[in-house]
């Protein structure tokens, strides 16, 4: 019985697509075009996981099929190289980190071609490379200039040990990182931002143009987080200060019982009693120990302290407790927030953890 032999079959294909260029992307202008773009993978030392082939066997089927209906296909493979692994390893071991991120490239290059996938290899991409870099801080000094990419001091996962922030993805649910397992530290730090809010209405409309399932468009449309609403100024009690919070439904302002500002907020220290120091001290101090998605899970249990202010609600002049709660983020909105317990799940749920007011004031 006849087998595949696939020690004898695959190396044999494979070099000849390699020696004629078998995937060289097309430029017969009467040809329709097709560009089929792979996540660029991170060269690790370990080598290819198992969920780089699920994603790339997709996008080589679709390109050989298009090459297979007459199309010209771009189907490229490139190196996302930089990174805190290259150099945490360069310190670790004093070696270069460019020597390591070569050697690991051809490691990933070698694993993608026994796989067989139909890449243009005149197209790859390595970030690491100043031909390539050149480009994304020509674009970086663009964003500058049309002030899209400003300063702004920010909340940071920040591990000492590792001597940089890290994404909310790389915390760990204990509030270590993912890499080396260090403590991760909330602490404002000085960061450049990209101005995206100026695309929302453009990135929200043109969700209607892609073929794309409505689940992810969900996604895209919360992520990009676009609120219609009105800012409502709250006063302190016995001070010239006050905050500003943004609601999307400033009918139920006569239902405000609390408020809630981030532990990270400018306004907590200098509002705080002295009775209520210590504890607002300490529930700073755990909150600055987990991540956004840990503080905004919403099946938490709730948490809070009240920091011994009151502010005035402005439309009927009562006084309401102004709380810090780590599920109120700094970086989101005004970092303040407005709680209508009779009318808002989570609010409720805080309220009855606390025994705060409960007052509606909306029918059904």
């Amino acid at each position: 019985m006849s087998f595949y032999n696939h020690k004898e079959i695959e190396p044999k294909w494979q070099e000849f697509w390699a020696k004629n260029h078998t995937f060289k992307t097309g430029t017969d202008a009467d040809k329709p075009n097709f560009y089929a773009l792979d996540m660029f993978p991170y060269p690790s030392g370990a080598g290819l996981h198992v969920g780089h082939p699920e994603g790339y066997t997709a996008t080589d089927i679709l390109s050989r099929y298009k090459r297979a209906k007459g199309y010209n296909v771009l189907h490229p493979m490139g190196w996302d190289a930089f990174g805190l692994p290259a150099e945490q390893y360069a310190m670790d071991t004093g070696n270069d980190p460019a020597d390591f991120t070569a050697e690991n490239i051809a490691n990933f290059k070698r694993q993608i071609n026994a796989l067989g996938f139909s890449y243009d290899w005149d197209r790859e991409v390595n970030t690491t490379d100043p031909n390539y870099y050149k480009w994304t801080q020509w674009i970086f000094t663009k964003l500058y200039e049309k002030g899209l990419a400003y300063e702004a001091e920010v909340p940071v996962n920040w591990v000492e040990e590792l001597g940089t922030a890290i994404a909310n993805e790389e915390v760990l649910p204990d509030g270590t990182s993912e890499r080396g397992g260090y403590p991760v530290v909330r602490k404002p730090m000085r960061q450049w931002m990209l101005k995206i809010t100026a695309y929302a209405e453009r990135l929200l409309n043109d969700l209607e143009e892609v073929d794309w399932p409505e689940s992810i468009k969900d996604m895209q449309r919360n992520w990009i987080g676009k609120s219609t609403g009105a800012n409502v100024t709250f006063k302190i009690k016995d001070t010239d200060k006050d905050f500003t919070v943004f609601t999307t439904r400033p009918d139920t302002l006569f239902g405000a019982t609390y408020a809630v500002l981030a532990p990270e907020h400018d306004l907590v220290d200098s509002i705080t009693s002295p009775e209520q120091a210590e504890a607002v001290s300490e529930y700073k101090l755990q909150a600055s120990l987990k991540s956004d998605l840990a503080r905004t899970d919403l099946a938490k249990d709730k948490t809070g302290v009240w920091t011994g202010a009151y502010a005035i609600n402005p439309v009927n002049g009562k006084e309401i407790p102004i709380w810090i709660a780590d599920y109120v983020l700094a970086s989101y909105g005004t970092g303040a927030i407005m709680a209508v317990p009779a009318h808002d799940e989570r609010d409720w749920d805080f309220a009855k953890q606390f025994g705060l007011d409960i007052i509606p004031v909306l029918e059904g």
